[in-house]
């Protein structure tokens, strides 16, 4: 990346640091809210749709930023990035907390929906300023940190939203209220980069046109199979509170301390992604959905809290080891004139993942009456798709067995 003159300001601690604590925000918007899931739902006891709209208000902002995602990148250009970085930040605090001041659960389920528009700003922002700030070897080094600090933040958040749901219903909504410190933080170190060289390469602006046609047929696989995935990626953040009080876990209090540790195993997913990088991107998939059809199973067949424990901390190594693998592998699949557009579709079939994941554990749960028989059937869900991944590996590696591939 060509750099400024010198005379502009370089991004440094400040500038990392900020990054990676802003960078939290999103995830915050849904992780933190599981262990809430079962005392909001007992508040709503009167309303008969409780039991699916509570589940869904969690994952609600999904659905603003896969409808937003492919577009993000235009108010990126229109607004520029601080601003923009800015004003999504202060709204995300506004919003994310003005629930704890609702009583209706319509009103608190659109507050979120809307939660999700700022999320959408915050993530292509700090995506874009990450590949405006920093070359290749600084921005690895800080994505790594980023990485690493997150689910060490999210362990952190889970045990506090604990507390806070003991002492109020809806009191866990006062937690995003911390993005109001980030926001000050981003007024003192973030600032506005003038050297747009980066992102016209990205964008191919002045490049010779496209010399291929558009990968519809690779696009549409990538979506498909994130879609898939990202809903077994989201069946424990969103239901597994309901999943512990059937194993006798009734305080949101204890749901929060006994889940801390286990949550920590996302950090050895990304370790375990780090240790299988010699593999094909298709063995790494089939490991994925391994793991994670693995801990869902355990989990839906646990006879008491212990071995729910254990099987929490199977699935969360698999969702640590999930995002990696499918951007690596999604990656790999688009040519670089066409991996923008590419990319934005993996970003709306994951967080679209985000939204449905939660209506379709309902009907599961409909059928199965109970919500460890839901997670169960997911987790043979996850069992198969990891078979179909298996075998198209060891097809493709037979087919290109020089360059083995999946």
């Amino acid at each position: 990346m060509a750099h400024a003159a010198s005379d502009e300001r370089q991004p440094g601690i400040g500038q990392g640091l900020t990054v990676i604590a802003a960078g939290f925000l999103p995830i915050l918007a849904i992780v933190t809210l599981f262990p809430a899931v079962p005392a909001i739902i007992d508040h709503f006891s009167a309303n008969p749709n409780a039991g699916w709209m509570v589940p869904a208000m969690v994952s609600a902002p999904g659905l603003a930023i896969a409808l937003l995602a492919p577009f993000a990148g235009i108010l990126v250009d229109r607004f520029g990035r601080r601003k923009l970085l800015l004003i999504s930040t202060f709204f995300y605090a506004f919003l994310g907390a003005i629930p704890f001041l609702l009583n209706d659960l319509n009103l608190m389920y659109a507050s979120r929906v809307v939660l999700g528009v700022t999320e959408a700003a915050i993530l292509t922002t700090l995506n874009t300023l990450i590949g405006d700030y920093w070359d290749d070897v600084p921005r690895r080094r800080w994505l790594a940190l980023q990485g690493s600090a997150g689910p060490l933040l999210a362990s952190g958040m889970i045990f506090g939203a604990g507390y806070l749901t003991a002492l109020r219903w809806n009191g866990v909504f006062l937690i995003y209220l911390v993005a109001f410190p980030i926001f000050v933080a981003m007024l003192v170190f973030m600032f506005e980069p003038r050297n747009d060289a980066t992102l016209r390469q990205r964008l191919a602006i002045g490049a010779a046109p496209a010399t291929t046609r558009f990968p519809w047929k690779t696009t549409v696989e990538i979506g498909a199979v994130t879609l898939f995935t990202a809903f077994l990626y989201y069946v424990f953040i969103v239901n597994g509170g309901m999943a512990f009080r059937e194993v006798g876990i009734q305080s949101s209090e204890d749901l929060g301390r006994i889940t801390a540790i286990p949550s920590l195993f996302i950090i050895a997913g990304a370790g375990v992604f780090w240790l299988t990088g010699r593999l094909s991107s298709g063995a790494q998939l089939a490991i994925v959905l391994a793991l994670l059809g693995l801990g869902l199973a355990t989990i839906g067949r646990a006879p008491n809290w212990q071995v729910m424990v254990a099987g929490l901390a199977v699935q969360q190594t698999g969702a640590g080891m999930a995002i990696p693998t499918l951007l690596a592998w999604a990656q790999s699949k688009l040519p670089f004139e066409h991996r923008g557009r590419g990319m934005g579709v993996w970003t709306a079939c994951f967080f679209f993942g985000q939204f449905l994941s939660p209506l379709l554990v309902s009907l599961i749960r409909t059928a199965t009456v109970t919500m460890q028989g839901a997670f169960l059937c997911a987790g043979i869900i996850g069992g198969i798709g990891a078979l179909v991944a298996i075998v198209g590996a060891v097809r493709r590696a037979a087919s290109h067995p020089l360059t083995a591939e999946v």
